[in-house]
């Protein structure tokens, strides 16, 4: 009888206070590894936050206070002296030299292009540098077709090489309305859109606060716009455009939401407004949609293929477009039911099996403990 797969996780991104779409990632692809039989071996650096020890995953803190040191002397050296099948790294990134094969993710190019940002030496440097640990990986995947075809495109790579697994729901996102204590906590008030995310500019919260100080009076007088975020550096020049457009006793900054009350936040939520100019897959569309929450998204990067028909799709730059979506859904309890209902078909979709699942599959195919799909179908 063969020994149990090996599977080890650059788990960095788990980190206190810090909530990721690759920390969810890592997590769900652990949760699925270990509700299999595969052993994970999860590494850290000091500042992160490791998996408390289950069945079958072991964390190891890697003591390195320079990250290319961690990257390609730390992390091959404790993947010999572990004996790891495979490796998964939620970056781009990979050891150079590694005991066994590497499986690299590739979310999305911001690492490259950051959108509206020029620094033609700086990305012309990242790209080279991307391709060398794209065409040295074992497998590469990637959250959406649209990046996948970014990826492909940019670095020069059949996209066959590409596997498509879409970021997995976490088990706890199911519907759920805050408390009187979660929604004073985080000034929810009675009614409220809700936004979730970090403060970058790619995000346009800018542009959503333009199209809310748009809105009818009468409606910004019966809802909050809820801007939850731990993005604190960012925060400031927020609540500047805030007192400027005149709209400060509508819009709440709370900070990040607990883990624990997440649910319960999107579940309240009358709409759920993601309004990115650019998106690799965008995460709290769908964990909203599983909550119970009405969706408006905008209609770039990988949202259409993550919402779908479930959602109101919208052109981010037209703030008159995003202030009637707003304005239809908060105003039309129909209209709110049918976007429920439609958002939790939606996300039944994304499954542990289609997403979290594929990935372990994918690595016990690299380390030769599964067939390929081609000589499976075969």
């Amino acid at each position: 009888m063969s020994a149990p797969l090996r599977v080890g996780i650059d788990g960095r991104e788990l980190r206190d206070g810090v909530r990721t779409g690759i920390g969810r990632y890592v997590m769900e692809v652990v949760r699925a590894a270990a509700g299999r039989g595969v052993e994970c071996v999860v590494y850290g650096d000091g500042a992160t936050r490791l998996p408390p020890a289950a069945p079958g995953v072991r964390p190891r803190v890697l003591a390195s206070a320079w990250t290319q040191w961690w990257d390609q002397v730390a992390l091959p050296r404790a993947l010999a002296e572990d004996r790891v099948d495979v490796l998964l790294s939620p970056y781009y990134k990979r050891p150079l030299r590694a005991p066994c094969p590497a499986v690299i993710t590739i979310h999305d190019l911001f690492f490259i292009g950051y959108p509206g940002r020029r620094r033609p030496l700086y990305d012309g440097a990242m790209t080279a540098l991307a391709r060398v640990y794209a065409s040295g990986a074992a497998a590469i995947v990637t959250d959406s077709e649209h990046s996948r075809r970014a990826i492909a495109a940019r670095l020069g790579l059949p996209a066959a090489r590409v596997a498509v697994i879409p970021v997995g729901l976490g088990r706890e996102f199911a519907p759920s309305m805050p408390s009187p204590a979660q929604r004073e906590r985080y000034g929810l008030g009675p009614r409220y859109a809700l936004y979730v995310g970090n403060f970058l500019p790619h995000k346009n919260v800018t542009g959503l606060l333009r199209a809310w100080a748009a809105l009818p009076a009468a409606l910004r007088a019966t809802h909050r716009l809820v801007l939850a975020g731990g993005d604190r550096a960012r925060r400031p020049a927020l609540e500047d455009q805030v007192r400027a457009l005149g709209v400060e006793a509508s819009v709440v900054f709370p900070g990040l939401v607990a883990d624990e009350d997440l649910t319960a936040v999107y579940g309240g939520a009358a709409v759920l407004v993601l309004p990115s100019l650019e998106e690799g897959f965008g995460l709290p569309a769908l964990e909203a949609m599983a909550c119970g929450a009405p969706v408006i998204a905008s209609c770039r990067g990988a949202l259409p293929e993550v919402v779908g028909d479930a959602g109101v799709l919208v052109d981010p730059e037209d703030p008159r477009a995003l202030t009637a979506a707003l304005a239809r859904v908060l105003g039309s309890d129909a209209e709110r039911a049918t976007l429920r209902q439609r958002g939790l078909a939606r996300a039944a979709t994304f499954t542990a099996e289609r997403t979290a699942g594929r990935v372990v599959d994918l690595l016990e195919t690299t380390a030769g403990r599964r067939p390929a799909l081609s000589e499976r179908a075969g």
